[in-house]
């Protein structure tokens, strides 16, 4: 867990950062919200939003005003007759501050 007690100046880069924050999600409806300054990434389905603020802070460098997650459950699927369920799948959608941005697609 990632403590929130020390100042945001002297929050050093972990592991357990670059765990929370998997991979940004790149869809059209995503795109744009990135217009908006809003950012959306795969997070651990047990990641919480202060633990996300704190992560992208850090990783990132930039002023998060706000996180929204949004829980999406498994897609119930048939193949060749096999019933299935995709994994369930937790979205966290990171507001910036004004004038901030985050190039997500530049290894793209």
């Amino acid at each position: 867990m990632i403590k929130k007690s020390v100042k945001k100046s002297e929050i050093a880069v972990s592991s357990e950062m670059f765990d929370l924050i998997r991979k940004p999600v790149i869809t059209e409806k995503s795109m744009r919200g990135s217009e908006a300054g809003q950012i959306t990434f795969v997070v651990p389905l047990n990641a919480t939003k202060p633990e996300i603020k704190v992560a992208v802070e850090a990783i990132f460098g930039v002023k998060v005003l706000a996180v929204n997650t949004i829980r999406q459950d498994g897609k119930r699927k048939v193949f060749r007759g096999i019933k299935g369920v995709r994994n369930e799948v937790k979205k966290a959608i990171v507001t910036l501050d004004k004038g901030q941005s985050i190039d997500i697609t530049a290894g793209v």
